[in-house]
């Protein structure tokens, strides 16, 4: 037997035909459990997306849209080289003989400044006033006078002593004079002259031994050759000052105000050191002591008090290198 066609059954639909190589879809109902749009293709997300869903799509109306190219990499401009920079860079790189260089120098600016800062240090005469300035020169000036006396008297025995036809008398007698003048210097012997004489008043007993001695040098710079303080303590090379409150110890003796200073030398040389500004007139009367100061100049001088010489326990005399 043949099978005939259905008569009754009508032809499938264009838009209805199944895709080749495609089952037939069944006419079956929906399983209710199932979603509606489970079948359905999910929407596209993103543009990419929608363009690959439109391309997959057989038979779409719309065209597929082509993919964006990739950009190309733009390229780096070659770097011009700074000259300048590199030369800076270079400069930050000193050398070995470079730094041995900036070391030296580094030292001899550090010498120049201590060497400015000593002479500064050492200019003590910078801020003085003229008269000050004046007194000094006078000072020295007598002080070079009296050396050049003194050399002119040793050349003068020289050529006595040379010349004289009794050279043991002659040379006696200048051994005698020479032991007076050292007798004078030693304290061992009275001496009169003219020179000043100082009187110190100190009612709060705010003077000490510094104070006193640097008076007594303040005169021997200014050429004083014998110097006694109250009449009873000669001031030499060995006299010791000790600070005794009341008072100062002199060698030993007690010495309490006024204190009375008499020094034989020049008495104009003398007065002007003591009054000199920030010298012993100054240093008495200034806030420091608060005692009064009076310096008289006179023709004559007495200086009675003498030094007890002690033997030298070491100190022995030399031979002469003329010998």
């Amino acid at each position: 037997m043949t099978d005939e066609p259905d008569q009754n059954a009508r032809p499938p639909e264009p838009g209805n035909q199944p895709e080749p190589g495609k089952a037939p879809e069944s006419n079956k109902p929906a399983d209710a459990s199932k979603p509606a749009d489970a079948s359905r293709p999910t929407e596209a997300s993103t543009p990419a997306e929608a363009s690959k869903a439109d391309v997959s799509k057989p038979g779409g109306g719309e065209a597929p849209l082509p993919a964006e190219p990739t950009p190309m990499p733009t390229p780096k401009k070659p770097r011009t080289p700074n000259l300048a920079l590199r030369r800076l860079q270079a400069g930050f790189k000193p050398s070995r003989g470079q730094a041995i260089v900036a070391v030296v120098l580094a030292l001899v600016a550090c010498m120049a400044v201590v060497q400015v800062r000593v002479n500064r240090a050492d200019d003590g005469y910078q801020n003085a006033r003229r008269e000050d300035l004046i007194a000094i020169l006078d000072g020295l000036g007598q002080n070079t006078r009296r050396l050049e006396s003194e050399i002119a008297e040793l050349e003068e025995r020289k050529n006595s002593l040379s010349s004289s036809a009794d050279k043991a008398q002659t040379a006696r007698e200048q051994a005698e004079a020479q032991v007076r003048v050292l007798g004078i210097l030693a304290g061992t012997l009275p001496a009169q002259g003219p020179g000043v004489r100082i009187t110190l008043n100190d009612p709060d007993g705010k003077m000490t031994s510094s104070n006193l001695l640097d008076a007594i040098e303040e005169l021997r710079d200014a050429g004083a050759e014998a110097i006694q303080i109250n009449g009873s303590a000669r001031v030499v090379a060995s006299t010791d000052f000790v600070d005794e409150s009341p008072g100062i110890r002199i060698d030993g003796q007690k010495v309490n105000s006024p204190y009375v200073i008499e020094a034989i030398g020049e008495s104009h040389n003398l007065a002007e050191a003591a009054n000199f500004p920030g010298g012993l007139v100054s240093e008495v009367t200034g806030p420091q002591v608060g005692g009064t100061a009076e310096v008289t100049e006179l023709p004559q001088v007495q200086i009675t008090a003498l030094h007890a010489p002690e033997e030298h326990r070491y100190a022995r005399p030399a031979p002469s290198p003329t010998k």
